[in-house]
Formats: structure tokens, sequence, C-alpha cells
């Protein structure tokens, strides 16, 4: 008997990546990734058990790619705090490609999609540990003050959120007109995101942040 091709569980995948932003847990059904893979529900069911186990499938691969690329920056040699720096560009980053993903995660959690709960309680801590991990380590080395979960949530607020916050303005159509033109030089550019990062790791070496 010939199996089918691995080829369709990938492109399910993959039409299930393109569709879970827009329909989330809901709307995600074995019917609308079979059509859009090109395939038939059957086949759908042939490589996964069942719609929960595609959907936990599906947004673990897209947490363990983005994990792979925030992992090293934390791992080179160097300053703590220089390695903190490029984990926090490469995440600002990612927040501006994948946030309509990971705004539909949070809002199938907060609807209480058991898949996206468990996703969210089994990955969640995995970035939070190595930022806490560097801030210890810039710690023990004198770079900073204790409070290390003060510092975090700092760090997260002033340098990333502002991507979430920006992009859901820009989108809603909710931010003024005089200020559309300015969102991506001066909120969402990488260039925007260095800045904050420096201007957010300066003040925890200096200041109140400090003592």
């Amino acid at each position: 008997m010939v199996r089918p091709s691995r080829n369709v569980d990938r492109a399910l995948l993959a039409s299930g990546a393109a569709l879970y932003p827009r329909l989330g847990c809901a709307g995600l059904s074995v019917r609308a990734v079979a059509a859009h893979a090109g395939t038939s529900p059957g086949m759908f069911h042939y490589h996964f058990e069942s719609k929960d186990d595609f959907v936990r499938e599906l947004l673990q691969r897209f947490y363990d790619d983005l994990f792979e690329q925030i992992a090293p920056p934390a791992r080179e040699a160097g300053e703590p705090l220089a390695r903190l720096r490029q984990v926090l560009l490469v995440l600002g980053r990612m927040l501006r490609q994948h946030a309509p993903v990971l705004r539909r995660v949070l809002a199938d959690a907060g609807a209480g999609h058991a898949v996206a709960v468990q996703f969210l309680r089994r990955n969640m801590p995995r970035h939070l540990k190595l930022l806490l991990q560097l801030l210890a380590e810039a710690e023990a080395a004198g770079h900073i003050a204790p409070r290390p979960l003060l510092r975090l949530t700092f760090l997260l607020g002033a340098v990333l959120a502002p991507v979430l916050l920006a992009l859901l303005l820009k989108e809603s159509g909710l931010l003024p007109t005089l200020a559309r033109p300015q969102v991506g030089p001066q909120v969402l550019s990488d260039a925007a995101i260095a800045q904050r990062a420096d201007l957010a790791l300066q003040a925890l070496t200096t200041g109140d942040f400090h003592a």
C-alpha cells in the first residue's frame, strides 16, 4: 500500500498557518484547511488525529521556529547586557512580523480554548526564562542592581509593547492622520526598536533603576 506523501501534511500545516490568524481555533475547520491545501478532509484525518492535535502541532512549530532565532544571541560570548540587547532586537522584529498570530493565540486563550492555553503555559516561560537569565548574569557582573522582575517588565513594556500597540492602532484605524506616517520609522522600524532597547538598557544601569 502506498502511503500518502508527507508533502500533504506540510501543505496542511502551511494552510493552517495562513488561516489561523484570521479564523482562530473556533473557525479553523478541517474542511477549511483541507480545501485551502487542495486536499480532502480524509487526508487531514490521515495525518492528524483531530483538529486540536493539528492546532497544537501548528502552534508548537511556529514557536519552535521563533525560539531558534531567540536563543543563539543569548548564548553568544560577550557582556550579558549586550546579549540581552540582541535578544530584544530579535524579539521586536519577530513581534512586528508575527503580531497577527500572537494576538490570535492570546484571544483564543482568553476565550478558553484549551489548545491555546496549554500552548502559552508550555512556551511563554521559555523566552521569559532566557531574559531573566541574562538579567541575572548582568546582576552578577555588577552591571545592574537586583529586582530582576521589575527590570524584565520594564524592558518588555519599553521595547516590545509599543510594537504590538502600534500595529493594533494602525490596523484599527484609530491613529490620528498626522501620526500614521510616523508609525513605521518611529515605532516599528529596526532603528526604532534598537533605539528603545538602548534607552531602556541605559535606564537599567543609571538613575533610579540602579538604586
